[in-house]
C-alpha cells in the first residue's frame, strides 16, 4: 500500500488508461519492508508519523522551481523559457554556488555585483510578476488553486507586456544591457560605481515595482503615465531616490528593512505624491535614516502632485 503519495499514484493509474504508453516510463519510489505484525505495524506507523511531523518544508526558492498550484511560480518559470529576453542564459541568476565544495542552490535575493550577466534573480523576478498582477484574475494569485490555462495565458500576455514596458522605462535597461560586454560594467563599473545602473540592483527592482503597484493599482496615475515618469528619473545609482539604499562615499549598497522602505516612499514621493505632507515626511525620514539632506528639494516634488491644488506652505492637503 502507499504510505504517501496516494495521489500520485491513482493519477498515474489514471493517465495509464488514457495513454497505456505512459505504463512503460519509469518512476522513482522508495520502497519500505513491512512484516505483518504488531511489531511491523508499530514501525510503519511511526515511520509514517515522523516523515509527516518531521518533513522538511520547501523554501519559496524551492517552491519557485516545483511547485504546480501558484499561478505567479509556473509563470515565473515561463518567463525563464519563453519570454524573449529573460530566456537568454544568465540573465535571470537560477543558481548560485555555496558553500567550500561549490554546493548548487537556487538563488535568493541579491546579485553578486561582479556577475557578468544577471539582471535580477528567479526569487526577486517572482516578487516583481507579484506585483505586476495586481489587476489580474484571482486564480492567478490564489496560492493553493492552479488557475486554468486560459488564465495562465492571459496572465503570462499581461505580464509580459508589463515587463517589457517597465524593463523600457526603467533607464532603457535591456538595450543597455545588450550593449555591454559585462553586466557589471552597467551594475558597478569598476573603478566608478557611483555611476552605475540603479535597476541593475534587486532591491531597486522591488521597490519600483511594489510603488507601480500602489500608483496604477490605486488608480492615482494610469499604467501610462507611471511609465512615463519612471522614464523621467535619474537612474544613476549615486542619485536620489536611490540614495536611500546606496552610499555613494564607500560605493555600497545599504541593506535593511528601513532603507528599502524609505526608498518606496521616497519613490511616492517622485512617482505620484500623496500629499506636500508626504514629502515633508519622507525627506525628514530620510534626513534622520541617512544623515544627509535629501538633494532633491520640497519644491521640486511638489511639482510632482497628481492634484496641484495644495497651497505649498501648508503642512498637508486641502
Amino acid at each position: 500500500f502507499a504510505l504517501d503519495g496516494q495521489h500520485r499514484l491513482k493519477a498515474i493509474k489514471d493517465a495509464i488508461k488514457v495513454d497505456p504508453e505512459i505504463g512503460k516510463e519509469d518512476v522513482c519510489v522508495l520502497l519500505v519492508s513491512h512484516f505483518d505484525t504488531e511489531d511491523g505495524r508499530t514501525k510503519t506507523r511511526r515511520l509514517f508519523t515522523n516523515i509527516n511531523r518531521n518533513a522538511k518544508v520547501t523554501t519559496s526558492a524551492e517552491n519557485i522551481a516545483l511547485d504546480e498550484d501558484y499561478g505567479i511560480n509556473i509563470l515565473t518559470r515561463r518567463f525563464l523559457t519563453d519570454h524573449e529576453f529573460l530566456k537568454r542564459d544568465g540573465v535571470v541568476l537560477v543558481f548560485t554556488k555555496q558553500g567550500e565544495e561549490g554546493e548548487l542552490s537556487l538563488a535568493g535575493n541579491s546579485i553578486p555585483k561582479t556577475h557578468p550577466k544577471a539582471l535580477t534573480s528567479i526569487s526577486v523576478l517572482n516578487e516583481v510578476l507579484t506585483e505586476l498582477a495586481f489587476d489580474l484574475p484571482p486564480t492567478v494569485t490564489a496560492v493553493n488553486t492552479r488557475p486554468t490555462s486560459d488564465d495562465l495565458e492571459f496572465a503570462y500576455t499581461q505580464l509580459s507586456n508589463r515587463l517589457d514596458s517597465l524593463l523600457n522605462a526603467c533607464g532603457n535597461i535591456r538595450e543597455r544591457m545588450l550593449a555591454v560586454t559585462s553586466a557589471r560594467d552597467l551594475r558597478a563599473p569598476k573603478n566608478n560605481e557611483n555611476t552605475g545602473h540603479a535597476f541593475m540592483r534587486p532591491v531597486v527592482q522591488k521597490a519600483v515595482a511594489r510603488a507601480v503597484k500602489h500608483i496604477v493599482g490605486q488608480k492615482i496615475l494610469s499604467w501610462e503615465e507611471i511609465m512615463d515618469r519612471l522614464s523621467e528619473l535619474d537612474w544613476e545609482i549615486s542619485k536620489a531616490p536611490w540614495l536611500a539604499v546606496y552610499s555613494p562615499e564607500s560605493e555600497k549598497m545599504i541593506a535593511g528593512k528601513d532603507f528599502n522602505e524609505l526608498l518606496f516612499d521616497l519613490l511616492l514621493c517622485h512617482l505620484a505624491p500623496p500629499s506636500k505632507q508626504a514629502i515633508k515626511k519622507a525627506r525628514k525620514e530620510f534626513k534622520e535614516i541617512r544623515n544627509l539632506q535629501y538633494p532633491v528639494s520640497e519644491d521640486e516634488l511638489f511639482g510632482r502632485l497628481v492634484s496641484q491644488d495644495d497651497d505649498p506652505g501648508q503642512d498637508g492637503p486641502n
